[in-house]
């Protein structure tokens, strides 16, 4: 899907899933951090007035969940108050706004989550990213935040790549089989984003369908791999225990597992950028 109808920016055009958003909005303006330093509030305000779009989309944002630990004034600069410049400036310029967030603003105490079900972020970064949807939220209505989950595709470090690169090192990889959530390939999230731009503000949960732990997904990726605990397996952020994103609003994406299918031929065949 080719969509061009207004003119769009894409803030965030280097990372995994701002280069499928490239894909599918080519003529679109497209900015890396080389380009905007979105925590810089005056520049931020500064490009959009003089871009003049109608449609921003955001990818950028810092996904290290455990980087977010350890650098948490950066993570809220990136993920909490840049949004909210952002918004600003959108609202400033009459432009429609779609954000990514993620499943991680929820505390794992529920099975699954739909749009507005209580939040209540376990980590850093899930509340740096809450702080942003909040930020948007404060300064425009013209929004659409899509919450999303373990994200891979072809244009960045992903949970896939590691496996495959852990499965090569290793007589076995142990993963955790206790958490659970909603895998989503980032060329199905770019291509579903106009249909949800197009639809009325708010939250939006968008994920492939399927639901598994991180060891049924890896299972689903390598033959070396085996179950453990997250108590076995303990990281610096904790995580939820389930993270499913429940989608009321529109119609679901493909299964996870067709979408993996699609990533490693591609891969397989050169896609691998």
């Amino acid at each position: 899907m080719v969509v061009e109808k207004i003119k769009t920016v894409i803030i965030g055009s280097g990372g995994m899933l701002g280069q499928d958003l490239c894909k599918v909005y080519p003529d679109a303006i497209k900015l890396t951090h080389s380009d905007l330093d979105i925590t810089d509030r005056n520049a931020v305000l500064s490009v959009i007035e003089s871009l003049g779009p109608g449609l921003v989309i955001n990818s950028a944002a810092y996904t290290n969940v455990d980087g977010c630990e350890d650098t948490q004034e950066l993570a809220y600069d990136v993920n909490g108050r840049a949004p909210g410049y952002i918004a600003e400036g959108c609202a400033r310029a009459g432009a429609t706004l779609v954000h990514y967030s993620t499943d991680y603003v929820f505390d794992g105490s529920m099975k699954e989550y739909r749009e507005w079900d209580t939040t209540n972020p376990i980590n850093v970064y899930g509340k740096s990213k809450l702080a942003g949807e909040r930020n948007i939220m404060a300064f425009m209505k013209d929004y659409r935040i899509i919450r999303t989950s373990w994200l891979f595709g072809l244009h960045g470090r992903n949970f896939v790549e590691t496996m495959l690169a852990l499965s090569a090192q290793m007589d076995t990889v142990r993963v955790v089989n206790d958490q659970f959530g909603k895998p989503t390939y980032t060329a199905d999230l770019a291509a579903k984003t106009p249909e949800i731009a197009g639809l009325d503000p708010g939250i939006y949960h968008i994920t492939n369908e399927g639901v598994c732990s991180w060891y049924e997904f890896a299972k689903a990726i390598i033959d070396n791999v085996s179950p453990c605990t997250s108590q076995e397996y303990v990281r610096k952020a904790k995580r939820p225990d389930y993270s499913v994103l429940i989608n009321t609003k529109t119609t679901p994406m493909r299964h996870w597992k067709e979408a993996l299918a699609e990533y490693l031929e591609l891969r397989k065949s050169g896609g691998k950028k």
